[in-house]
């Protein structure tokens, strides 16, 4: 694997080619402690082996589909984890993929732009598409902008999958979460949305208001508020660091794990919209760009 670092005077960022992998990322705490803000691994070999998509890009189309979609009357079937569903792309998706190292800029807002070239009928999926995705530090800020175009109509939901740490303990349970989000999905046992629209009003899902993760596991897709100027904030008082995310997308999957510390905001279309006609179409169409730009600001405050 090759591995590229960038750095500016706040942020310090290594992506890895393989699945285009964000393996850390770096600043100082409220104290000056250099405070690790991923999940990642030290030896990059046990990335071969991962199966939680650490700090990976995800697709085709990441979350899940309903084990196939249709475009134009035809049925593209798709690989299948469980029972009807699709998940991050099937057996190898772009996580699993060696992408190009394109270009690496220095200066005050260093940047690592890597791309993928998929090619028609990968994992199931129509047209040959080209992705990219470019790391950029600014200041405080990373900002991940995945682009992709196609040669024939298809679907694309990319996404990076990194589960965020703000402190050393070891837990997210005392980080504080507010999501902008007046609205979930409800999903089925498989976590295949239902189709509906929920409001997170009296609902384990609400962080309108901000409250401590506690002990709840999320896995949980959120409609975002298209007026909110941020996605969510989340904050930890014990390294005073404070994230705040934004994204052009119209949804966030929120994902905490249960066999280590991370939180992920999977900023990203909502899933299976593919088959489900009144959320977001996810088509790409020839001669058209796919853009999915997310930033993700890191602060040492004293509150959310």
């Amino acid at each position: 694997m090759r591995q590229i670092s960038i750095k500016n005077e706040f942020l310090s960022l290594k992506v890895l080619d393989y699945g285009a992998i964000i393996q850390e990322l770096v600043m100082n705490d409220k104290s000056g402690t250099p405070t690790q803000l991923v999940a990642g691994f030290q030896d990059t070999t046990n990335y071969l082996d991962d199966t939680n998509c650490l700090g990976a890009c995800v697709g085709r189309f990441a979350g899940r589909i309903s084990g196939s979609f249709t475009l134009d009357g035809t049925s593209y079937p798709l690989h299948t984890v469980a029972p009807g569903v699709h998940l991050h792309g099937g057996q190898e998706g772009f996580f699993r993929k060696y992408w190009e190292m394109e270009e690496v800029g220095t200066g005050d807002c260093p940047y690592v732009r890597l791309s993928y070239e998929s090619p028609h009928m990968e994992e199931g999926y129509p047209g040959n598409v080209r992705a990219e995705v470019t790391y950029t530090l600014e200041k405080q800020t990373l900002r991940i902008s995945h682009r992709a175009t196609t040669d024939r109509k298809t679907v694309v939901n990319l996404v990076n999958h990194s589960y965020f740490l703000l402190d050393a303990s070891g837990s997210v349970g005392h980080y504080l979460l507010q999501l902008h989000s007046p609205q979930y999905l409800e999903t089925r046992e498989n976590l295949l949305p239902t189709g509906k629209i929920r409001p997170v009003k009296e609902s384990p899902y609400d962080f309108t208001t901000a409250r401590a993760v506690g002990g709840l596991h999320l896995d949980t897709p959120f409609v975002l508020d298209a007026g909110a100027e941020e996605a969510a904030r989340l904050y930890s008082a014990k390294s005073g660091i404070r994230l705040r995310v934004k994204t052009n997308q119209p949804g966030v999957v929120v994902y905490t794990p249960r066999e280590f510390a991370g939180i992920c905001f999977e900023t990203q279309n909502l899933p299976d919209a593919p088959n489900i006609p009144h959320f977001p179409s996810s088509i790409l169409e020839p001669g058209a760009v796919y853009d999915n730009t997310s930033e993700f600001l890191f602060e040492i405050a004293d509150g959310l």
